[in-house]
């Protein structure tokens, strides 16, 4: 099922939280940028480089896979480029905001209102409706609940009907279809999706990502996705593969089999991940 651009409407929650959002520089292109970022657990001898001068640039509207080893530095990736953690050094900027010297405040504030989040686990709040679910980051952010905005976007994920349910009344796969729809109802700078479909099966595995691919190609949604699935990856515009804290390679618009030979080439590698965090 695909999403389609959305309509024009009043002013409401969501049109606030869009101009709230500070004008990025003419020409800016870029959704996510890391510059030299490193990022170090420990000193001495013991300690862990998680990531180790990263250089990237990733553009609005696009879909990136992130893949690697264990212990290849995907999730500290994940938690910098998304403001979750701090880099010991170098700096990320979101949408064309720097966020490396905010406040946590600051960066809480950014988080709720320009950014969304996929989970493996979904992450839904069981006491809340769906449609409460999907609502939440506006009013997280201290902003009016766009209930027209919720439902339109729980329609697009194929479960208009379910605004009243429960999480619990939902299938595993129905659930992340929720969390898709929470992720995008704010209209965010990028949304970042942790094992999206770790823990669906494969047919489900396949709705998820075509939501998410739809939501780059129709709404013109940046998404940036971690997963070990080779099958995944190939929905995504490129893959990039990390290893020992760096890029190691990248491949564009590559298919399922080449994305899988290219991580057993890095997994049989010589080169000793230990040290270095997932």
């Amino acid at each position: 099922m695909g999403l389609r651009k959305k309509k024009q409407r009043k002013a409401t929650g969501t049109d606030e939280l869009q101009a709230s959002r500070p004008a990025t520089v003419a020409g800016e292109d870029w959704a996510v940028e890391l510059r030299g970022v490193r990022r170090q657990y420990g000193r001495g001898s013991g300690a862990v480089h998680a990531l180790r001068g990263m250089d990237l640039a990733l553009p609005r509207g696009s879909f990136t896979a992130v893949m690697g080893p264990s212990g290849s530095g995907k999730s500290t990736f994940l938690q910098c480029a998304a403001g979750l953690d701090r880099p010991t050094d170098g700096t990320v900027r979101l949408g064309g905001t720097e966020i490396t010297g905010m406040s946590e405040n600051k960066l809480t504030a950014l988080r709720r209102t320009r950014l969304g989040f996929v989970f493996q686990a979904f992450n839904l709040l069981p006491s809340l409706t769906v449609e409460q679910n999907v609502l939440l980051p506006m009013r997280l952010a201290g902003h009016r609940p766009d209930r027209r905005a919720a439902a339109e976007m729980l329609s697009r994920v194929g479960l208009g009907d379910k605004g009243r349910r429960r999480p619990g009344q939902l299938s595993g796969g129905q659930q992340q279809r929720v969390a898709i729809a929470r992720a995008l109802v704010t209209s965010p700078d990028v949304v970042f999706a942790d094992e999206p479909t770790g823990a669906l099966d494969t047919t489900t595995a396949t709705e998820i990502l075509g939501l998410l691919r739809s939501a780059v190609d129709n709404m013109g949604a940046t998404v940036v996705m971690v997963t070990h699935d080779p099958a995944a990856a190939a929905w995504a515009d490129r893959t990039l593969f990390l290893a020992d804290g760096s890029i190691a390679d990248r491949l564009e618009r590559a298919s399922a089999a080449r994305i899988a030979e290219r991580m057993t080439a890095l997994t049989a590698a010589p080169a000793a991940y230990a040290g270095v965090a997932a």
